[in-house]
């Protein structure tokens, strides 16, 4: 490996060292996905599933799709 590039690994290392001590010392507050993020987990969860129910009973669909017993063989031509 390089010199340059071993530098610029141990460089990183530890700084990425140096974050992770000062972040555990840290006490925790609480972010937005802390305070909000069940609640915005329903809600996405409430609105997807109305959204489907109002699609599937407002749309009309045929329910029962094999097309069995709806299809007749047209006749061959001789």
């Amino acid at each position: 490996m390089f010199p340059s590039a071993r530098a610029a690994l141990s460089l990183a290392a530890r700084g990425i060292q140096h974050t992770t001590v000062r972040q555990a010392h840290r006490k925790h507050e609480p972010n937005f996905h802390d305070k909000y993020g069940n609640l915005v987990l329903l809600g996405g969860a409430a609105v997807f599933t109305s959204v489907w129910a109002y699609v599937l009973t407002q749309l009309g669909m045929e329910w029962g799709l094999s097309p069995v017993g709806r299809i007749t063989p047209r006749e061959w031509r001789e």
